[in-house]
């Protein structure tokens, strides 16, 4: 029988190269340790992530159903049986004053999400498809805009409001929502990655102009975009709490967040207001999960374009 030996490296020399051995299972013990470390510090981290946004949740859906005197006395996760009567009470209060400020957070969100949304996208084709004097020093202006907080704000656009008339008025909150520096950066994000410039030089060559080529042409293209802005506008104008809580005086023109600030302020003289705090917090929230949900194809695929771009 032949057997075949495999040659071993030599020098110059011809002396045969003698290697040290290699200590068996040394490569295949580190990788997978690892990558089970890994493993494991990334799992620990969204499991807590996780958690710090589903615990707070899940409170307010088991303490939506206890009353008063068992809200803070009982287990945190354990059902009581006030849910209905909670709920009742809630949209009974004051003549029924929440269903009021439920319908103007409805009115301040989602006017002025489906507004800012078209402006910011009209503002964001501009910077990204038209070619204008100052361009680059506005779009600079804009992207300073970002950084500014939107509580530092409030105080002048009080005073503005004031010297115009407009406080204590629905325009007081609603013409702020309507220009948002950060939702013309995603604008021009958008427009970059799903407007080609081949397509309107096409339609610029079938005689469109700027107005027609946006509005037919750069539009329904952009409607992922549209529809993330919006969004993103619409739970930002639904949280909103300083701005309406400086403007407004009237009680009937206050949103969710507004009220129930003003209920919340008056729990320690009467803590029966507890529940209805409670239960008006959990019905603040099913327009922003519903919305979600609706919606959730085109503001996932926005967030994917915007992220590739």
């Amino acid at each position: 029988m032949s057997a075949t030996v495999a040659a071993s490296p030599r020098t110059t020399d011809g002396a045969a190269v003698v290697r040290p051995p290699t200590p068996a299972g040394r490569h295949r013990t580190r990788r997978p340790r690892r990558r089970l470390g890994a493993t494991l510090g990334t799992n620990g981290i969204l499991v807590v992530g996780a958690a710090y946004m589903v615990l707070p949740l899940l409170w307010l859906v088991f303490a939506t159903t206890k009353d008063a005197s068992t809200l803070y006395g009982a287990s945190v996760f354990t059902p009581g049986g006030s849910f209905v009567a909670n709920l009742q009470r809630l949209l009974a209060e004051d003549g029924g004053i929440f269903l009021r400020w439920l319908g103007n957070s409805i009115l301040y969100a989602g006017a002025g999400a489906l507004v800012a949304a078209f402006i910011s996208l009209l503002a964001g084709y501009a910077f990204d498809k038209l070619a204008f004097r100052g361009k680059s020093a506005l779009y600079s202006t804009v992207l300073v805009g970002v950084l500014i907080p939107n509580t530092a704000t409030v105080i002048p656009l009080y005073l503005l409001a004031a010297s115009v008339g407009l406080t204590n008025t629905m325009w007081a909150v609603l013409i702020p929502a309507f220009c948002n520096p950060f939702s013309v950066y995603l604008a021009r994000v958008f427009s970059s990655g799903y407007l080609p410039d081949a397509v309107l030089e096409a339609a610029r060559v079938d005689g469109a102009g700027p107005v027609r080529s946006f509005l037919s042409v750069g539009l329904p293209m952009l409607v992922p975009g549209f529809v993330t802005i919006a969004l993103f506008q619409f739970v930002a104008i639904w949280n909103n709490f300083m701005l309406p809580l400086i403007m407004l005086q009237d009680r009937s023109l206050f949103p969710t967040s507004v009220g129930i600030f003003l209920w919340q302020s008056q729990v320690q003289q009467n803590p029966e207001y507890s529940p209805l705090v409670i239960a008006g917090s959990f019905l603040s929230i099913v327009p922003l999960v519903v919305a979600f949900v609706l919606l959730q194809r085109f503001w996932r695929a926005g967030l994917a374009a915007g992220s590739v771009k």
